[in-house]
């Protein structure tokens, strides 16, 4: 008999499949992006939740931000559509198969200049996807221009100090109706793979703002979207924890420190308060706490917003399950006894 030692198995999630399926191409984007840790928290989402890559649509725009869907799930149907487009194409794709899984990752420029109109729509629609804006306050793929995300004050590598007050994307995207919120850094691996994990068992609009730090124009001294300054500016507003609906539910907190949010799918979302009695389905307080964090130049973390219950499009729209491309002639096209009725209801 042999002494040599057998080889571990591979961990596997409840599909059966290992780490390196919800993989992509290998990065071209500068070494230490923060878009980077963004994918890797995406990866490891979609593979801890057993999430099907073939069921899932991935989305972007132009911008170095809207290259990451080629660095993850390499088995999942993906689109680059042309510079703040994002939206309008996920609505389409979503409409035409609602049993998909969207996910589109934009930029700070990708979706407040240009795109903002139709995010703007995206957002009031509440379309089930996950949409992320990887957020380093430039133009990065266009030697680093100042964004509509860039604080009043906040210094280019070049010297230039931004004049314009900032959009807050996350406050928009509450006012204007996204069902789901929130703010995260894309060096905080486990607040922002929780809320990830929450973000796919929820079926909406998710917004998630990720400041990612541009290490070739925006991470210097007088940026406010540098690795220096975020974390010493970071505000978080309480801890993050998600229970997948597949796994025990056994969490433990102090009593009355913890809200316990349930998804839609069952999973559970808790979130620990840490410095204040903070209510993530008040819209109001939501949008109080944004502004009063960004007056004091803080960068406010977490989930800001959730609303779980929320009707979604694709439900209001009373969409069938079967996708558009496999419906009959008969079922898309009424007969004409419909159309008659119709017509003389409008004499």
């Amino acid at each position: 008999m042999s002494d040599a030692p057998s080889t571990p198995a591979k961990k596997v999630n409840r599909l059966g499949l290992d780490l390196a399926s919800y993989r992509g191409s290998k990065t071209t984007l500068c070494a230490g992006c923060g878009h980077n840790a963004i994918t890797e928290r995406i990866i490891d989402a979609f593979y801890e939740m057993g999430i099907d890559a073939k069921k899932v649509l991935k989305l972007s725009g132009i911008g170095c931000s809207s290259k990451s869907p080629a660095y993850f799930l390499n088995q999942a149907h993906g689109f680059n559509s042309v510079h703040g487009r994002m939206p309008s194409v996920a609505t389409g794709a979503m409409l035409a198969n609602a049993s998909m899984m969207a996910i589109g990752v934009s930029g700070d420029g990708d979706t407040g200049a240009i795109g903002a109109g139709q995010f703007m729509h995206l957002m009031r629609r509440n379309l089930p996807i996950i949409y992320i804006v990887e957020d380093n306050g430039c133009y990065g793929l266009t030697k680093g221009q100042f964004s509509p995300t860039a604080d009043q004050g906040s210094k280019a590598k070049n010297g230039v100090v931004n004049e314009l007050p900032p959009l807050d994307l996350c406050a928009l995207a509450i006012e204007l109706g996204a069902s789901f919120v929130a703010r995260s850094f894309s060096g905080d691996k486990k607040q922002l793979l929780s809320i990830l994990k929450a973000a796919i068992a929820h079926k909406g609009t998710c917004l998630i703002d990720v400041i990612s730090p541009c290490v070739t124009f925006n991470d210097h001294e007088g940026s406010t979207k540098s690795y220096a300054y975020v974390k010493d500016h970071d505000e978080v507003l309480g801890e993050v924890t998600f229970v997948p609906y597949f796994e025990d539910i056994n969490v433990e907190y102090e009593a009355g420190s913890t809200t316990n949010v349930k998804m839609h799918d069952g999973s559970h979302l808790y979130l620990r308060k840490i410095a204040e009695d903070y209510n993530p389905s008040d819209k109001m307080a939501a949008i109080h706490l944004l502004h009063d964090t960004a007056r004091r130049g803080e960068f406010a973390t977490g989930v800001f917003y959730i609303e779980p219950d929320k009707e979604d499009f694709t439900t209001s729209l009373n969409m069938v399950d079967t996708p558009l491309a496999f419906l009959t002639t008969e079922q898309v096209r009424p007969p004409k006894a419909v159309l008659d009725q119709l017509m003389d209801g409008l004499k």
